[in-house]
């Protein structure tokens, strides 16, 4: 009887083990921790879904860094501050926004009120939401929360949208430091 009750015993442990093996998610998927990985990556990411990386969208590229096929500083939307936030999850040293990545200059989306006919094409491809105006009325963009996804311009039947620098105001602007060996002449 004893003999029998400790192999039942035995028997129960070993289901139990193998019962938590199968259950397991680390073991049964082993790529949980990039999937949760990418999602975190994914969540510091702008979300304007804008493809300037050459991927076709947030969670992709962030799936890219995650599994090390794809630099951190490959977003102009998200900019520094999004490399800065990406790169202390992952450890890494900050990285300047990749040169073929960055815009040399600010723009902004403009729509052309008079051509505009109010469709609400561009309010629907704007995944930030800097569009504002209703069905058959003008629109116009929001300029600080327009990210320069250019989404909005191909949807437009009228192409009255276009990409416009933002003007340096005095509180925008920066002196530049001067170059070495700068004299000025009297």
């Amino acid at each position: 009887m004893q003999v029998t009750l400790l192999i039942l015993l035995l028997l129960f442990i070993i289901c139990m083990f193998v019962w938590l093996l199968m259950t397991s998610t680390t073991l049964v998927e082993p790529s949980l921790g990039k999937r949760d990985l990418s999602n975190r990556i994914n969540a510091l990411l702008p979300q304007t879904q804008c493809g300037k990386c050459n991927y076709t969208g947030c969670q992709p590229y962030a799936e890219a860094i995650s599994r090390g096929e794809a630099d951190i500083n490959l977003c102009p939307p998200g900019g520094d501050e999004t490399i800065k936030h990406i790169s202390s999850l992952l450890g890494r040293d900050y990285k300047p926004m990749d040169s073929e990545y960055a815009q040399q200059q600010s723009y902004v989306a403009l729509i052309d009120e008079q051509l505009c006919i109010g469709c609400v094409k561009c309010i629907k491809a704007c995944p930030v939401d800097a569009i504002i105006g209703a069905a058959k009325q003008m629109h116009t963009v929001i300029n600080k929360a327009c990210t320069a996804c250019e989404l909005c311009i191909s949807p437009c039947p009228v192409d009255c949208i276009q990409m416009v620098p933002v003007n340096v105001e005095i509180k925008k602007w920066v002196w530049t430091k001067p170059q070495a060996g700068f004299e000025i002449s009297t």
